[in-house]
């Protein structure tokens, strides 16, 4: 099955995916005879579109994409011996009478993809096909602004982002300067796009700092600011849970590791900011903590643990959000190809603080945490105190 996941998901990284077709049913009791797969943009949103031929009918299941791979090798399991995947380049044909042993042909294509047919196509904040300074310096765009292939999901990526911090926009302040803090930076595309947007594009005045760990990407991001002339973008070198600040209207945490989540989500609610969009990682924290009588026979399996482990750390973290006050939201983020970490904390300040729902969230926090005996990091956010 390695080998056909393999296949898959190199189809499915890039923009040229057409089309994938599963035939040749394993057994004669299954009720439909072929599987159509195709990419679809859904309001905005990458999803992947089955088509299950009946005899009689053709029904339709829309797929989330970071659930399209699982759903395609569940099926060649279980109920077809044939895939088709077609790109724009090359046809691929995957025969697996024996999933373990799998004969994969490639031969060369002559087709165009038909686009993104649910809802119009996708019409990106920043343009592919437009120069813009910051892509081209990060290697992510060409100079007469073509987006490179290999970069693709990059691109759509940042525009992503910033399609979610524009629906933020409104809870931050109309007039004077924004103060945003990108905690764990790394190399910034992100940040980056955040002043481009911001400044370049709405003019709003901003002072936007990046901080993280590694010396040499700093000094990179700087540069690369500087060439740039993004004179209010700043970055620094140092540790979440030390950084000391006046405070921030919007703190930005993606992939920050484990615990580093938690602190500057700490931060962010004791600076009382507007908005917090996070992505946690590496949710290690809990793992050898959890206890559960009843889910032990599920928690005895190490991916299964791992994933409930980060499930249960994000909904802690959610309630105590709630708790302080903050509106919150889960959402998809990030594609497949970056990372199997695709969850955002989207955290909005409400306008008018509703008690009984904070201490709500509260009980529920200290209920959830004591059922599995887990200590996380989010618990010394004292929402009390707030």
């Amino acid at each position: 099955m390695e080998k056909i996941i393999q296949a898959l998901c190199s189809a499915m990284e890039g923009e040229g995916l057409v089309k994938i077709i599963l035939s040749g049913r394993r057994r004669k009791s299954i009720q439909y005879g072929k599987v159509t797969v195709r990419p679809v943009d859904i309001k905005g949103e990458l999803m992947f579109q089955a088509e299950f031929h009946f005899e009689k009918k053709v029904t339709h299941r829309n797929i989330p994409y970071y659930e399209a791979v699982d759903f395609i090798t569940s099926e060649m399991g279980d109920n077809f011996k044939q895939a088709n995947i077609l790109t724009e380049t090359e046809d691929i044909q995957i025969l697996a009478s024996k999933v373990d042993r799998p004969r994969i042909t490639r031969r060369k294509a002559a087709r165009k993809s038909a686009g993104l047919s649910h809802d119009k196509r996708k019409h990106y904040i920043i343009p592919d096909g437009t120069p813009c300074d910051f892509l081209m310096e990060l290697g992510v765009m060409a100079p007469d602004g073509r987006v490179y292939k290999k970069h693709y999901s990059k691109f759509r990526q940042i525009n992503r982002f910033l399609e979610i911090a524009d629906n933020c926009f409104e809870h931050l302040p109309d007039t004077g300067t924004l103060r945003i803090i990108d905690f764990g930076c790394g190399k910034s595309y992100l940040t980056f796009a955040l002043y481009h947007y911001l400044r370049l594009i709405r003019g709003r005045d901003v002072d936007i700092i990046g901080l993280d760990l590694k010396e040499d990407v700093i000094a990179f991001c700087n540069d690369v600011a500087g060439r740039l002339g993004y004179d209010h973008l700043m970055f620094l070198t140092g540790d979440i849970a030390d950084y000391e600040s006046d405070g921030a209207d919007m703190v930005v945490t993606l992939h920050a590791c484990d615990t580093a989540t938690d602190f500057a989500l700490i931060n962010a609610v004791r600076w009382h900011s507007r908005v917090i969009l996070s992505v946690p990682c590496c949710q290690h924290e809990l793992f050898s903590q959890i206890r559960s009588d009843i889910n032990e026979p599920m928690l005895k399996h190490g991916i299964i643990k791992d994933k409930f482990t980060e499930l249960l750390t994000d909904g802690l973290r959610g309630l105590k959000l709630e708790a302080a006050g903050y509106d919150v939201n889960m959402m998809e983020f990030t594609s497949l190809e970056h990372t199997s970490k695709n969850i955002m904390i989207k955290a909005v300040m409400t306008e008018k603080s509703d008690e009984a729902a904070m201490a709500k969230a509260q009980e529920q926090y200290v209920a959830l945490r004591d059922f599995y005996h887990v200590s996380p990091a989010i618990d010394m956010l004292k929402t009390e105190a707030l």
